[in-house]
């Protein structure tokens, strides 16, 4: 056999030319080799290793090749020896492609005991690719049923497992037929599923199959396996799969990677890490190969030629014959943003969905076509790595964490780039977060918070509020801060995600949640209310820290402005235990923002009014007379502090200021009245002292009963950046806001 002489030429590896194949046993030598030099120098001790294990490999293959008979492995010590030198050099630097054939061969064709074809399909570990004419090679045993069905079971796992490993599948996609026809046998068929699942499109999708899953279904009940092969049937032909199906993601099929995945991640690190690995640029970026895991894999194309000065024809002979021959164009050759354009709707997707997280090209084309079974493979994909994956999930993967957090970074990017919330993501958060510290990948787990979908407040507050809430009020103030910004970011992608949706659908058909506008707004209101709480308990536990109370107003800043600026009909007023430390705050910053939230919030409630007396249209929400209550209380209390100085008198809100004067004069406070004036209060006393040096620089005494022009100090405070002072003293004071309108009729005329 040719294969085979090729195989055995002396001092060769074992391998198979892959254009921008990562090649996890390329030469043990880095750079590239000068074939007549190399026959002039001595070779070096680990050459003439590596040139042994070679020799003894090719000696087992050849053994496993010419077995005919049934060998027992207790009494025969040459099996013992090859089964060996298999396991040991697959578990050190992986099998080289053509060893999958004789290997795959002799465990499926019953030939050996089966203990001995167990150990070979668990040593069967890919150095790079597996050719997809062993994968069909192999499955024809199992037509003949020669092997055990334990045996039969192990090799589906395998083959699930290394999918993403196997070159040209268009061989493998044409056994679709024959693997659909296992589902008959219970203990395959959810592995026969999961294969099923990975290799379903279009126009696999047939009627009598259909009919046959729904009478697998019928008889074994609501398997998740099952559901998942129906659900993306549905995808493809909708009008074909009639019958309601769970939309929630769910993990549909159990861990099929056995030892395999473990040994792939251990050669390739190994590989990689003791000698550089040469690689072209993939799709336009050149970038050294990661040691990342299998999310991190690399699309490639085979080429069937060596000869680097012809690797480009070959590529774009094969292009032009893969394209005319299946109407398809492979992402694999996606080189830029017109390729994409010309060959958009002839795009076949790949089948390793990993590789679509780095490929700023195919999430353009997904967001483009909105394709929903790709985003179920990709949300299935995600969901499987990220349960098995997890750090503080997963036993003894602590030493992955730097991948995970490498990992989790990716899908945050993917989730913004897409400007869309994963539900597989969702679901993980819901899972992991009561088990989370808080401190492992704390940056990206806040990150993917901000990024989760809408759903049901009762299942939010049970797998997301509750558990946040026990993390922020036992961690740092770092932590608290970090949460508030993560879920300010959160409702910002809520209201975006609103207004999008708001144009091209009705509100009884919003996007795949079937979130309607009052289940929208219901959401969002308890986001608030869940926010003002923690926000409120956070400030007294850390005494008002400025720090925090900025990052507290920043989520106020956007939900003063929802109803004009997200066209949502939803106003939640901060609660007394955010809006009187930012009041009474002794820093500017705070004082300028809370100045500027109610401002906008007097905007809102304005427009909000007028269009409700216009009657121009029926309203579906009407804001609580008890917002604008609140809104009227707090705009007392300010007013009364900043300008009347009557805060203490007239401050009516049931956790204000008011006080008795007799309570008042106990404090031995001179001027207590005045104490919380743009003049007097602590966050504007610097502003004052550096009015009065230039007001009066011969004043010594920094008496601030000399600052009896406030509007010369109000320019002044204006003038300093204060615009947010500016803008709710124009507007709620009205000697002040009649002056200015005045001054700017003066100034056009």
């Amino acid at each position: 056999m040719q294969r085979r002489q090729s195989s055995r030429t002396p001092k060769q590896p074992l391998q198979v030319q892959h254009k921008n194949q990562t090649d996890l046993s390329v030469c043990q030598k880095g750079g590239t080799t000068d074939p007549e030099k190399s026959t002039r120098n001595h070779p070096s001790p680990s050459d003439q290793k590596n040139d042994s294990k070679q020799d003894s490999l090719e000696q087992a293959l050849s053994y496993f090749e010419k077995v005919q008979d049934h060998v027992s492995l207790k009494k025969n010590s040459v099996l013992q020896k090859h089964l060996t030198t298999v396991e040991s050099i697959a578990l050190q630097r992986g099998l080289p492609p053509e060893g999958f054939d004789v290997l795959l061969n002799v465990a499926l064709s019953g030939k050996l005991a089966d203990t001995v074809n167990t150990r070979l399909l668990k040593s069967l570990v890919p150095a790079s690719v597996i050719p997809g004419s062993s994968v069909v090679s192999a499955v024809s045993w199992l037509c003949v049923s020669k092997c055990s069905g334990n045996i039969q079971l192990l090799f589906l796992r395998w083959l699930i497992t290394v999918f993403d490993f196997i070159d040209h599948k268009e061989q493998v996609h044409a056994l679709y037929g024959f693997f659909f026809s296992f589902l008959q046998d219970e203990k395959m068929c959810p592995y026969v599923c999961h294969l099923l699942y990975l290799l379903t499109r279009k126009e696999s999708v047939k009627p009598f199959r259909i009919r046959r899953l729904l009478d697998l279904q019928a008889k074994m009940g609501m398997q998740p396996y099952l559901q998942a092969l129906l659900s993306l049937y549905k995808l493809f032909c909708p009008e074909l799969v009639t019958i309601t199906l769970p939309g929630k993601m769910k993990t549909y099929f159990k861990n099929s990677e056995g030892p395999w995945k473990a040994a792939i991640n251990t050669v390739r690190r190994r590989n990689q890490g003791n000698f550089p690995v040469s690689q072209l640029p993939f799709l336009g970026t050149a970038q050294p190969q990661s040691r990342k895991r299998k999310w991190n894999a690399q699309l490639v194309i085979p080429a069937s030629s060596t000869n680097k000065n012809n690797l480009e024809e070959d590529r774009k002979k094969n292009c032009i014959d893969l394209y005319s021959a299946n109407k398809f164009f492979p992402v694999e050759q996606l080189q830029n943003f017109s390729q994409l354009l010309q060959n958009i709707h002839h795009l076949e997707f790949p089948s390793q969905m990993g590789s679509v997280l780095t490929n700023p090209l195919l999430l353009h084309y997904m967001n483009c076509v909105k394709d929903e079974s790709i985003y179920l493979r990709l949300y299935y994909w995600i969901g499987q790595t990220l349960q098995e994956e997890c750090s503080w999930c997963v036993a003894d993967n602590n030493q992955y964490e730097e991948e995970f957090k490498d990992f989790l970074e990716t899908v945050y990017k993917t989730e913004s780039f897409l400007q869309e919330g994963f539900s597989s993501c969702e679901e993980f958060l819901y899972k992991t977060l009561p088990l989370w510290d808080g401190f492992c990948c704390r940056s990206q787990i806040l990150r993917l918070v901000s990024w989760i979908p809408l759903s049901s407040f009762s299942e939010m507050k049970s797998h997301l509020y509750d558990p946040l809430a026990q993390l922020f009020f036992t961690s740092s103030l770092y932590f608290k801060c970090s949460v508030l910004e993560s879920l300010k970011e959160l409702l910002q992608n809520w209201l975006n995600w609103h207004v999008i949706h708001l144009d091209s659908e009705s509100d009884s058909q919003v996007h795949s949640s079937n979130t309607t506008l009052s289940g929208l707004v219901n959401v969002v209101a308890e986001l608030i209310h869940f926010v003002g709480w923690i926000s409120t308990v956070a400030l007294r536990l850390e005494n008002n820290p400025t720090f925090l109370l900025y990052f507290i107003l920043n989520f106020y800043e956007t939900v003063c402005d929802m109803y004009l600026r997200y066209n949502l009909p939803l106003l939640i007023m901060p609660p007394a235990g955010v809006f009187y430390p930012a009041l009474l705050s002794m820093d500017s910053v705070s004082l300028n923002q809370l100045c500027y939230i109610m401002y906008r919030y007097r905007t809102n409630l304005v427009a909000a009014k007028e269009n409700e007396l216009s009657k121009k249209k029926i309203l579906q929400f009407k804001f609580s007379s008890q917002t604008y209550q609140e809104y009227n209380q707090y705009i007392i209390a300010m007013v009364g502090c900043l300008w009347t100085s009557s805060a203490f008198q007239k401050d009516i809100h049931p956790q204000g200021l008011r006080m008795d004067d007799e309570l008042l004069k106990k404090t031995t406070v001179k001027e207590f009245r005045t104490s919380f004036n743009i003049v007097y209060h602590p966050a504007m006393m610097g502003y004052a002292v550096l009015f009065l040096q230039q007001a009066c620089p011969d004043d010594t005494t920094f008496n601030f009963s000399l600052i009896k022009k406030w509007n010369w100090y109000l320019e002044y405070l204006y003038a300093q950046g204060l615009k947010g002072l500016k803008v709710f003293i124009e507007s709620s004071i009205n000697r002040v806001s009649q002056a200015s309108h005045s001054k700017a009729e003066n100034v056009q005329v």
